[in-house]
């Protein structure tokens, strides 16, 4: 299959049309309470929102876009769209980032400079990387799956051909983070041709009862964090597991209800003091938020937690593949290192952070980075 240059076409009349929205919105009362249990604050949204009808600038966004290289390639069936970022160092090691929900190509923003060129970021031309970066089925700019069936499993054998495609299939590393690391963990599982090595910034070993019985103090606050996620956080996934298609109407009609369900995992799993927008910045939760709302992909990306609930669990054994880890203090789910020991057959690197969360490249890129890289320095 070819792979062709891609670069998006948004007509102005629908940058237009989504900004007369915006200034047309029926806003419901404030919540009763004065912290955001009840979801994104009234206040918190409509400064949001407020700034993407007057100040947000898509054509930026398209700029940062094109500047990585975008492109498409059809694989089993389905069109997807990928950044494929060289290294200017010949011998550079391929390495697939992998983003989950609600994350998209952009989350890897600022760590491609420093992974691909290392030396112009202060770093040793022998941890380079040649990246590449896919929206998965059903996010961005990827084609919206027509029947069922893109599961973690077949999206991670998807990923595979395209690295294979791309002329990286002797050798390669993969890396991913949420929906991505569920992704990356199967590619481990897989074993296919010439992967070295992963990465994950949130491990998929949850407490067997026996674990938690035995559990020390660090390993009970895992486990309490893990239980507040669930019982308090968690609804969108119990929702977009069951009925996708139900709230797919409103994620695919109303963009403040699109920014809303998405700005609320901002707030809940990220590090940023309860202020999102002013840590990561407003252009960086937008452009997010709009590689769902322009390519209408609200339902089709939610559709991914209910593929995930009827695929049927594989390789239930050790991982064979080398893992690195990076832990970071406010991702809501995170295992113990003799938890993941146990699962995965060679830790080389485990790494716990003094601050971070759920959406590690876009809170500490450089942290991330410096993980990569002791990750596969011994993998190439």
């Amino acid at each position: 299959m070819p792979i062709t240059p891609f670069r998006p076409d948004v007509p102005d009349v629908v940058l237009d049309r989504l900004r007369a929205r915006l200034a047309d919105v029926d806003w419901p009362e404030p919540e009763t309470v004065t912290d955001a249990s009840q979801g994104p604050p009234l206040r918190a949204m409509q400064e949001l929102v407020e700034y993407w009808r007057t100040d947000y600038d898509w054509r930026r966004a398209e700029t940062v876009l094109d500047g990585f290289g975008q492109y498409r390639t059809e694989i089993d069936g389905l069109g997807v769209h990928f950044l494929h970022v060289r290294s200017p160092e010949a011998d550079a090691l391929p390495l697939l980032l992998c983003h989950g929900w609600p994350g998209s190509v952009l989350e890897f923003r600022d760590v491609i400079g420093p992974l691909t060129d290392p030396v112009a970021h202060g770093g040793s031309a022998e941890d380079a990387f040649h990246v590449v970066v896919p929206s998965m089925p059903g996010f961005g700019f990827s084609d919206r799956p027509t029947g069922p069936g893109w599961n973690v499993g077949r999206i991670a054998r998807a990923w595979a051909v395209l690295m294979d495609r791309l002329g990286h299939g002797e050798r390669w590393g993969a890396q991913g983070g949420d929906w991505g690391a569920a992704v990356v963990d199967r590619l481990g599982r897989d074993v296919p041709p010439g992967l070295r090595g992963i990465h994950l910034n949130l491990v998929p070993a949850f407490p067997t009862a026996e674990e938690v019985a035995a559990a020390d103090a660090e390993e009970q606050e895992m486990i309490a964090s893990a239980t507040r996620y669930r019982d308090g956080m968690s609804a969108y996934a119990f929702a977009q597991s069951t009925r996708p298609q139900t709230i797919g109407y409103m994620l695919a009609d109303n963009p403040v209800g699109l920014a809303a369900w998405i700005y609320g995992l901002f707030l809940d799993v990220s590090d940023t003091d309860g202020a999102p927008a002013a840590a990561l910045g407003f252009d960086a939760i937008l452009d997010d938020i709009m590689l769902y709302w322009i390519p209408g992909t609200g339902a089709s990306s939610a559709r991914l937690y209910w593929e995930a609930a009827q695929e049927t669990p594989g390789h239930r054994g050790v991982n064979p593949t080398p893992l690195g880890v990076s832990v970071f203090p406010r991702e809501p789910v995170r295992a113990s290192r003799r938890w993941i020991e146990s699962r995965y057959e060679h830790v080389v690197h485990h790494r716990v952070h003094d601050r971070g969360g759920h959406f590690a490249a876009l809170e500490q890129p450089a942290a991330l980075v410096e993980d990569i890289r002791a990750t596969f320095v011994g993998l190439r």
